[in-house]
């Protein structure tokens, strides 16, 4: 197996990380703290080429491959420290764009995605409704066929960039198709009549990502707007989610590797008792773990855009990479604050912005409960 990048792959990476740490972390501090969108940040990303990655060149994105894909969502990663603003690129990455690269018709692929590539258009994923988050069984917002028409009714919640997206995809069940083969996902422009989005939410951690309530009372959409079959929605959100699973996480290696070399250059340069505290076992332990974690979790993650890069499906190697990196995420940030001590537990550092972002890791994809199950399921039990 060679893990070697190509000279292109790295130059493409340097160019990412050189490129974020230039452009996408100005005025994070106040923008944070403020709750605020950086939607200037989000157009240069597009400048750059990042939403168009996973688009093939003939829809109008880089055609890049899986792996590639993931290396330089990685390399933002490590120089961008915007971990909202990675979150919400990922969300329209994988569960706007990838779906309609894979069952959007000719005409859907040209009316959205030449402007989700150019950063005009921001996409949302609105499948989590407030009764039915992991339980993608028991949705209640319906859609119901009238005619070359659907109409839509119900509500979402936590919905990822709702509050500034021009079009969401929703997922709502046929009430007289009970079970998965009744649910259908469709593409909703946000000027929809009968939609409705809410300003946002107050969180604790990823604060530039926008998150919105979404409601649809008689929600009138043409069933063009319909993507893939009736019947095909669990298969769309299935395959958004294996590629968020593998690739949203990278840029979490990202962040892990920002941290460690953060961290290696603190406890070279902090003395204490007369010498560097990097020379004291516990330190250099805590620093051997998040090297430990950062590698282990590379190394799920370019397994799952390998094996897709086949053209293969990888559940469970989805579900390992992302439990393991989110909850690896966590857990290196406790270390990297533990290591900087009371500056570390200081909002003007930064060090602690990355534990406040890293917990939501554990949640949203599919929280680590339910890929314990995904991976228990795969195994026979």
């Amino acid at each position: 197996m060679d893990f070697s990048l190509s000279a292109e792959q790295r130059e493409l990476t340097d160019a990412a990380a050189a490129f974020a740490r230039r452009e996408l972390n100005r005025d994070l501090a106040k923008r944070e703290e403020a709750g605020e969108f950086p939607r200037e940040a989000w157009l240069a990303c597009a400048r750059f080429g990042i939403q168009g990655l996973p688009v093939p060149a003939e829809l109008g994105g880089n055609g890049s491959d899986p792996l590639t894909t993931a290396l330089v969502m990685e390399a933002l990663g490590y120089g961008c420290h915007d971990n909202g603003l990675l979150f919400s690129l990922n969300a329209q990455l994988w569960s706007v764009e990838a779906p309609l690269v894979t069952f959007g018709t000719p005409a859907q692929q040209q009316a959205y995605l030449p402007g989700l590539v150019s950063g005009d258009i921001i996409g949302g994923h609105a499948m989590t409704e407030p009764g039915s988050g992991s339980d993608a069984l028991h949705l209640r917002t319906r859609a119901e066929r009238r005619g070359d028409h659907y109409l839509l009714n119900g509500a979402k919640q936590y919905i990822t960039n709702a509050p500034v997206a021009d079009v969401l995809l929703v997922y709502a069940a046929d009430p007289g198709r009970p079970g998965l083969s009744g649910l259908s996902a469709f593409l909703v422009d946000a000027a929809t009549p009968g939609l409705a989005v809410s300003s946002g939410f107050e969180k604790m951690g990823l604060r530039t990502s926008p998150m919105g309530e979404v409601a649809l009372i008689d929600c009138l959409v043409p069933a063009a707007s319909r993507l893939g079959p009736e019947g095909a929605g669990m298969a769309i959100f299935n395959s958004s989610m294996e590629w968020e699973r593998s690739c949203l996480f990278a840029s979490a290696c990202g962040a892990m590797r920002r941290q460690l070399d953060t961290c290696a250059k603190y406890a070279r340069s902090r003395e204490q008792f007369g010498q560097p505290i990097g020379k004291f076992q516990a330190v250099a332990g805590k620093l051997a773990d998040m090297y430990v974690r950062l590698e282990a979790a590379r190394l799920l993650i370019y397994r799952v855009a390998w094996l897709k890069q086949q053209g293969r499906s990888a559940p469970a190697e989805a579900a390992a990479a992302k439990l393991f990196t989110s909850e690896g995420w966590v857990r290196s940030s406790q270390d990297a604050i533990q290591i900087h001590g009371a500056s570390g537990y200081l909002t003007d550092t930064g060090i602690e912005r990355d534990l406040r972002d890293a917990v939501a890791g554990t949640i949203y994809s599919g929280t680590s409960e339910i890929q314990r199950v995904v991976l228990a399921r795969m195994l026979g039990l």
